[in-house]
């Protein structure tokens, strides 16, 4: 009987996988990570924890904690407020999955008697010959693979994503057949050491940020905004045109973090672009040339042509940079990489 740990986060998606599991014969053991949070923030860790211990006590598994914190506060976290303060636009979970779930996490747990791990996300891991595949999870309202891109093959291989196979209806039905006591908790949003607070206030905890000048095409000042730091490519909201400046809307179409300025145009295109220079390049497998790459969580996939460092696409899409450009082939994902730069 294989042992497996699986990350319980006190949501309804890692409790229905460790039930599964259970289900299905397995040893399970639930384990509660423990990220870290701001002392001026109200996060919910405990009621997560307490949660978290609900389910192991119903489903009669032994409840493990280990304590991230450090180590999400070194790596995770700090990573985003640097992106940040150099104007680029950070993905913090594709972080958090390589360095703590299936970094961190995954080593302790292996080194602790473990045989394999499991999360609630919803994804896929076809396991074969020539290795772990990781597959977009059945719904695709839900499909978590864009985040999971940089964990290795190797983890992969010694990994299980229970509910990925189903629909989150089916799954909160299922929380209900097996009596979890977290059957209706809602679904978490956004990043536990933020929480609900604005980007604004967290980011202004460790970032000086002033308001500064919008500028449009012609490099004339329109209006104001916060601080460069917070604008991303393509936002259309959260700055402040003059009373005299012609009508928007208006979109970013770049950043000075510098001098603290602000790029808009009324003309969406210009914040869209045909090729990128990447970063941080990280093949599941094997690598391609010819992809099917999102740019966005969720967005829909454009075709792409990978030469080197440099991706390039058939038509002018939205790119930013410090996103992820995750590839697919059809429903399993390649790999992805960072966006460096961008060019027309």
């Amino acid at each position: 009987m294989k042992k497996v740990f699986v990350g319980l986060s006190g949501g309804v998606d890692s409790a229905v996988s460790a039930a599964l599991l259970l289900r299905e014969g397995y040893d399970v053991a639930g384990v509660f990570i423990k990220i870290w949070s701001p002392e001026f923030l109200e996060c919910t860790w405990r009621e997560d924890r307490l949660d978290a211990m609900r389910v192991a006590v119903h489903l009669g598994i032994p409840f493990l904690e280990i304590d991230l914190s450090k180590e999400y506060r070194n790596s995770v976290v700090s990573d985003m407020i640097h992106q940040y303060e150099t104007g680029r636009t950070p993905n913090p979970d594709v972080l958090c999955n390589e360095t703590i779930k299936f970094g961190a996490f995954a080593k302790w747990a292996f080194k602790s008697g473990a045989d394999l791990i499991a999360t609630g996300h919803y994804a896929r891991i076809e396991k074969g010959v020539e290795g772990a595949r990781l597959l977009k999870g059945v719904d695709p309202g839900k499909d978590q693979s864009y985040f999971l891109y940089r964990v290795s093959q190797d983890i992969l291989a010694k990994s299980l994503f229970p509910v990925g196979g189903f629909t989150k209806k089916e799954i909160r039905i299922k929380a209900h057949e097996f009596g979890l006591p977290n059957a209706e908790r809602p679904d978490s949003q956004g990043l536990c050491f933020v929480g609900d607070v604005p980007m604004h206030e967290f980011l202004s905890r460790f970032i000086t940020l002033k308001k500064g000048i919008l500028l449009d095409d012609s490099g004339n000042k329109i209006g104001e905004h916060d601080g460069a730091a917070l604008y991303t490519i393509g936002q259309r909201h959260g700055f402040r045109i003059a009373s005299d400046a012609p009508e928007g809307p208006y979109y970013v179409t770049g950043t000075d973090t510098k001098r603290n300025i602000v790029h808009v145009s009324k003309n969406r295109t210009e914040s869209q672009h045909q090729s990128a220079t990447l970063e941080d390049l990280h093949w599941i497998g094997n690598a391609y040339q010819n992809v099917e790459a999102a740019a966005r969580y969720h967005a829909k996939t454009v075709q792409a042509k990978l030469d080197d460092k440099v991706a390039s696409f058939g038509s002018s899409i939205q790119l930013t940079p410090g996103q992820s450009l995750v590839f697919y082939k059809g429903e399993e994902c390649l790999g992805g990489a960072v966006i460096h730069s961008v060019s027309a």
